[in-house]
């Protein structure tokens, strides 16, 4: 059995625009797969990897998999990966879609993202917006530092 990436998942992660993917499905650059349970056109990851923007280990392919086909757990994780590799733009989009499905660690990382301005507008009160949510979710991290802003600004 083949291993299939959705179309969508497939043009952010090789940063090719869904039209020339289309074009490389008709001309059998790229093979499709059925469509899955969504209805989503899906195409066979082994055709893609050679496209990916950033470089993957053969053992990081799952999580690639497993991300696209939404898991926040692993949206997090390949976010993360994106983000090493200085494509903060791919991984702000994986991570807002974890935080959406309500994964601290994804909402911790936003935070973080946001305060620094990597990948979007440095934009404090977003930051502390998601990590105040991050703390609301259970994050450990983040509730310390909620608590430590708190107390600094009682001081």
């Amino acid at each position: 059995m083949s291993r299939a990436i959705n179309l969508d998942a497939a043009a952010i992660v090789t940063q090719v625009s869904k039209r020339t993917l289309w074009r490389r499905l008709s001309d059998g650059q790229i093979t499709r797969e059925d469509n899955d349970e969504e209805g989503r056109t899906m195409l066979t990851f082994e055709r893609i990897v050679p496209m990916l923007c950033v470089s993957v280990a053969p053992e990081d392919y799952e999580l690639l998999i497993e991300a696209a086909a939404g898991d926040a757990d692993a949206q997090n994780d390949l976010a993360l990966l994106f983000l090493d590799a200085d494509k903060p733009e791919i991984g702000l989009h994986f991570l807002n879609m974890a935080a959406d499905q309500g994964n601290p660690d994804a909402m911790h990382n936003l935070s973080k993202l946001h305060i620094k301005g990597i990948g979007t507008q440095k934009d404090e009160s977003t930051g502390l917006m998601w990590l105040a949510k991050a703390a609301s979710f259970g994050h450990v991290i983040a509730s310390q530092q909620i608590t430590a802003l708190t107390q600094a600004r009682k001081a």
